[in-house]
């Protein structure tokens, strides 16, 4: 693809959902202000600068508390309108592909939250990360929302008292495409609050990542496995095979095939009832270890056996896994035993097919349940134990 022409993502801009998504919201100003400031710049940094500003400032703008629930959509359109002019960007200075390949990147990272996981100091606080994911499967239904989206725009800046400690939480999206995931987005925002001194303002008390997974339950992810499947993203591309863990990733030789979820998942059983089923999910798809790599893939409910290879974690073969997995491997590299893992939501979906309606009262009604018992699961995850 030639890097000034438009992703399949940015194709889907102009539809009438997302222009509607846009005017509702607000969102639509975004674009031709964007505009403007990019076409001022006289330089790649201040280019750069621009970039840096209108991404923190969708960001800023999409998290902002007004008494709702977030609707995550017209984020995910704004980013890609922003994208859209940016790919079309003809300044008069040079600028190569690589050039704008990182304009592209700072935009994706000032806009899904990653330069705002930023903790306040104090040693009375609990850090906790959470991420979610961009909506997806626009090829059923363009108006479709990702409640692990809405849920990480919800609650950020979220606070609530644990025991002694004051929990606080930051928030981060990620696209549903494999090429960000292969180019080590993950590693990139998460390794940092991984590495830094356990204590300080930057260290990561907790990191618990989440997407949207089945009908009318949660799903705490038990084994994340090392491979991805062949479904398609959001640009329609396919990537299956081992996860590849890229150089931004600490090295674990031989890269292991499982792992395992750290948060407390029977305590968060027993203290998240909520308006949706929790449950403890340990199935997986494995084959095994005298099978060979051509071994027919076998299905094990109660997790996988010594030295089997990974077809599907508990939470499947797509993004979910993989981000789970690339979680819990940093956090296993880096030597940190803090609670790290994966939810699975409830699907969130409309009841009309109607494509003028963009929402309804299950759709909203349920999308608010999920975030407010995904706030009893993150507060559940980082409580202390029960006195026995």
């Amino acid at each position: 693809m030639n890097a000034t022409d438009p992703t399949v993502e940015e194709s889907r801009v102009e539809l009438e959902v997302p222009q509607q998504l846009l005017r509702r919201s607000g969102f639509a100003a975004a674009a031709p202000l964007f505009s403007a400031d990019l076409a001022s710049a006289g330089s790649l940094d201040e280019a750069e600068q621009v970039v840096t500003s209108h991404g923190r400032r969708l960001w800023s703008e999409a998290v902002r508390k007004d008494g709702t629930i977030i609707d995550d959509r017209p984020l995910y359109w704004a980013r890609l309108t922003l994208s859209t002019r940016l790919h079309a960007w003809r300044p008069e200075f040079p600028v190569d592909d690589r050039d704008r390949a990182a304009l592209l990147t700072r935009l994706e990272h000032a806009s899904r939250g990653h330069d705002d996981l930023v903790f306040p100091p104090g040693d009375r606080k609990l850090r906790i990360i959470v991420t979610g994911f961009d909506p997806f499967g626009f090829d059923t239904d363009i108006r479709v929302s990702n409640p692990s989206g809405v849920a990480a725009l919800s609650l950020h800046d979220a606070t609530f008292e644990v025991a002694d400690h004051t929990a606080v939480v930051r928030t981060a999206l990620f696209p549903v495409r494999w090429r960000d995931l292969t180019d080590g987005m993950v590693e990139r925002v998460l390794l940092p609050h991984y590495t830094a001194d356990p204590g300080s303002s930057a260290a990561a008390d907790a990191v618990i990542t989440v997407s949207q997974g089945r009908e009318g339950r949660f799903d705490l992810e038990a084994h994340n496995g090392a491979w991805r499947g062949g479904r398609a993203d959001n640009e329609g591309r396919t990537a299956p095979g081992l996860i590849p863990l890229g150089a931004e990733a600490p090295r674990m030789d031989p890269q292991p095939q499982w792992s395992p979820s750290s948060l407390p998942r029977q305590a968060i059983v027993a203290r998240a009832a909520g308006g949706f089923p929790v449950y403890d999910n340990t199935e997986v798809i494995e084959i095994p270890a005298d099978a060979g790599s051509e071994g027919e893939p076998v299905r094990r409910p109660n997790g996988p056996p010594p030295a089997s290879a990974a077809r599907e974690g508990a939470g499947g073969d797509y993004v979910s896994n993989e981000i789970a997995y690339r979680n819990t491997v940093l956090r296993d590299a880096t030597g940190r035993s803090i609670p790290a893992g994966h939810v699975h939501t409830p699907v969130l979906s409309l009841g009309s097919t109607d494509p003028g309606l963009l929402t309804d009262p299950a759709f909203e009604r349920d999308r608010a349940e999920i975030v407010e018992q995904l706030r009893t699961i993150v507060g559940a995850a980082v409580r202390p134990a029960a006195p026995e």
